[in-house]
């Protein structure tokens, strides 16, 4: 994965933002989240010609070569527009899972559409337990003659109902194995899972003897989730604090403007203080964030360590903001018409999107009493 220079990754964000601003307005997130697929088409598009989906796929396939730290920037515009698309899906997952496995036929064939957007891509790694981990895999897979078949539920998909390729971590008896299906083959039932947050598409995916095909690796099977898991993970934390960047931004400006008791609420010591502890909290993510994208990007010894503080640093940080910028708004924020809220739904469902934040301070504090040396995502 390549880096991009310090003037190539701001114009890339500011690309990013102006396209953002004009298409993933509030009310376009609004009408786009009660849309069945979820997502705006001309937005994607947009974003694909722009080469934002296939940012991390090498510019032999069709994408734009960069690497995490070009993600991290993209993803805290993602997450300040709040925008509703399967990015983190498609572009990320199950990109960063076909180049892991390093199947060059596989990879020639999926990931030039995965980069432009024609192609959406998703991975099923982990059960109805939602346990991002080895033991979590869920589905099995067995062989006939020359054809593999496949058995289970794997479930926390995201975006599964969107999907034209399935790309399966499964159970044999000779160990784990990925697999590409496509999702409407005779024996798959996708289902669409209820979501707090309703900006998000998460599926449960049931095989019943589907056909699947054997994608070849050069890595063993995990190793190559784990690394597409912690990508998703850096993703995940700049969509955070974006987030969080952006509910301290508008609460802020409402703070200067709301007169109560004669005054603006910001003169209050209260207020500053709560202000105060969110800029904190904002600033630290961000730096958590990147400070993660770079370490990936650079193979850093203590990438699992600055992973998984970001992991669980961002997480708490946009919940907090969130809640704390409501609050801070009074009783405006808690009605429909108010953009807060969705930003509260959206920190809140993260949060847990690929595991905890108590997992992930646990997992910092093995990473630092093991020099850095742990992975994978959690419960």
């Amino acid at each position: 994965m390549n880096t991009l220079s310090t003037e190539e990754r701001s114009a890339l964000r500011d690309s990013v933002h102006r396209l953002l601003t004009d298409e993933s307005t509030e009310s376009a997130v609004r009408a786009t989240m009660e849309t069945e697929s979820g997502y705006a088409v001309d937005l994607w598009k947009q974003l694909g010609a722009m080469g934002v989906i296939g940012l991390v796929i090498d510019e032999s396939h069709g994408g734009s070569g960069a690497g995490p730290m070009e993600l991290e920037v993209v993803m805290e515009e993602a997450g300040a527009a709040l925008l509703c698309s399967p990015l983190l899906a498609s572009g990320v997952l199950a990109a960063r899972l076909l180049i892991a496995l390093g199947d060059a036929e596989t990879m020639g064939r999926l990931l030039p559409g995965i980069a432009s957007g024609s192609t959406i891509a998703t991975t099923v790694l982990t059960g109805d337990t939602g346990c991002w981990t080895e033991a979590g895999v869920a589905i099995t897979a067995s062989c006939e003659g020359d054809k593999w078949h496949l058995d289970g539920r794997g479930s926390y998909v995201l975006h599964g109902q969107n999907a034209d390729v399935l790309l399966v971590v499964a159970n044999t008896d000779d160990g784990l194995m990925a697999f590409e299906v496509d999702p409407q083959v005779k024996g798959v039932l996708v289902e669409a899972l209820p979501t707090l947050d309703r900006t998000l598409r998460l599926a449960a995916i049931t095989f019943n003897g589907a056909v699947a095909k054997p994608i070849k690796t050069a890595l063993p099977v995990w190793g190559a989730a784990q690394q597409s898991i912690e990508l998703a993970l850096v993703g995940l934390a700049g969509e955070q604090a974006g987030g969080a960047r952006k509910v301290l931004e508008f609460t802020v400006e409402y703070a200067k403007t709301r007169i109560q008791f004669g005054r603006q609420i910001g003169s209050f010591q209260a207020i500053k203080h709560m202000a105060a502890d969110l800029l904190l909290e904002t600033e630290s993510a961000i730096s958590a964030a990147r400070h993660a994208a770079m370490s990936l990007a650079e193979q850093s010894e203590k990438k699992n360590e600055a992973v998984s503080l970001a992991a669980f640093a961002c997480a708490d940080a946009f919940v907090k903001t969130a809640a704390d910028g409501i609050q801070m708004h009074g009783g405006i924020a808690f009605t429909w018409e108010h953009p807060a809220h969705l930003y509260l739904k959206r920190a809140r469902a993260n949060a847990y999107l690929f595991g905890s934040s108590v997992y992930f301070k646990e997992k910092y504090l093995q990473a630092l009493s093991m020099g850095g040396e742990t992975t994978g995502a959690g419960e």
